[in-house]
């Protein structure tokens, strides 16, 4: 049998490639976060562009959101930062299978790893972080981060500009991703 090759070709040419796709996940994970002032997703890809771990800013499993101090502001333990795991751990942690997996997997971030999750995302052998925002660029704990990659072989990359579309995604059912340019 062969086909009409008058109709090979007509797929829809504006779908989300790989990095979109995959910081587009990020992005909707981090709308779980209950942070009111940052939420963050990450997303843990191998590399064959399946999806290992997803996680995202947030309370510890069984910590109790409302009992949880999410101010910037004030005493230490009256903050969020001591409590707080980052959605690059959570991704990390939350994955089921063997860490020997996410050897030489991607992490897809919103915001540039901190020198803490920098150093769980080397151990846990990810290779790759592609992040949209570096807003804490030039602070200790970012020279730090990218210290940690480079001298362990992490590659870092921020998403091209021209990648970052918005989009509109509705929930409800038949409606299509909608492109804003």
């Amino acid at each position: 049998m062969e086909l009409d090759k008058s109709v090979l070709g007509k797929q829809r040419k504006n779908a989300l490639n790989w990095d979109e796709f995959f910081i587009g996940i990020a992005k909707l994970a981090a709308g779980r976060s209950k942070d009111p002032s940052t939420q963050v997703g990450a997303c843990i890809v191998g590399h064959d562009n399946r999806i290992l771990s997803i996680g995202y800013n947030g309370a510890p499993n069984h910590f109790e959101d409302e009992k949880f101090p999410w101010g910037r502001d004030g005493e230490p333990n009256d903050t969020k930062y001591p409590y707080v795991c980052h959605a690059e751990l959570n991704a990390i942690l939350n994955y089921p299978g063997s860490r020997k997996d996410l050897v030489g997997a991607k992490i897809y971030v919103d915001l540039f790893p901190c020198n803490e999750c920098a150093k769980a995302i080397i151990q846990s052998g990810i290779k790759e972080v592609v992040y949209l925002s570096d807003k804490y660029a030039g602070t200790d704990g970012n020279n730090a981060s990218k210290l940690l990659f480079d001298q362990c072989g992490i590659e870092y990359r921020q998403m091209d500009e021209k990648y970052q579309k918005v989009l509109r995604v509705s929930l409800k059912p038949d409606e299509p991703i909608e492109y804003i340019d």
